[in-house]
């Protein structure tokens, strides 16, 4: 996260809280492609013998935020700082995507754990960034 924060100049806060499921492996990386555009930081948490276990979280500059496709849209859920945040579904997950300072925060759960990781869960996630 250091050298992420140091590439933009930029501090980075993540959400304190995890989905309600169990996980056996948390990964972390910065991943610093060509240019910045396409530069994000990404936290994957899994656990290897329950797949649908599978959350990710993707942060990528304001100026270089992935645009938001309503075919995709469930609906929009705010956050207690009055953010409002998109509720999505894209290629077997459930996304959360919100701005806050000048980051685009996207948090991406399996659909198959949809009944114990629901969308107001996801906004608690997001909300524990306010610690």
């Amino acid at each position: 996260m250091d050298d992420f924060e140091k590439h933009f100049n930029e501090k980075l806060e993540l959400p304190l809280r995890v989905p309600p499921v169990s996980f056996t492996h948390y990964f972390g990386r910065f991943n610093d492609l060509d240019g910045d555009a396409n530069d994000s930081f990404e936290v994957t948490l899994i656990n290897e013998q329950i797949s649908e276990n599978h959350y990710k979280i993707d942060v990528r500059p304001l100026k270089y935020k992935f645009p938001i496709r309503e075919k995709y849209v469930i609906k929009t859920l705010e956050l207690k700082s009055g953010i409002v945040a998109t509720y999505m579904t894209f290629s077997g997950f459930h996304l959360l995507v919100f701005e806050r300072d000048n980051w685009q925060y996207t948090l991406n759960i399996d659909k198959r754990v949809s009944n114990k990781v629901t969308p107001e869960t996801l906004v608690d996630i997001a909300n524990s960034i306010d610690y």
